[in-house]
């Protein structure tokens, strides 16, 4: 299921960017399969905006 309303803001896509990209080299590097899919997800989450952990709460970190 995909949560149909972005709910990620900038400085939040920032974070996860940086951290999902710290995540996947590390992982690569040190053979770290989570590390990898953890950060893999960050990085889907950045790319679409939307994380479906924020819906259930009603989070959003994105101004309109």
């Amino acid at each position: 299921m995909v949560c149909p309303v972005k709910n990620i803001g900038k400085t939040d896509r920032l974070i996860r960017l940086v951290v999902g990209l710290a995540l996947v080299a590390a992982g690569l590097l040190f053979q770290i399969t989570l590390g990898v899919i953890v950060g893999g997800v960050l990085l889907f989450t950045t790319i679409t905006e939307r994380c479906p952990l924020y819906m259930p709460f009603g989070l959003s970190s994105r101004r309109e």
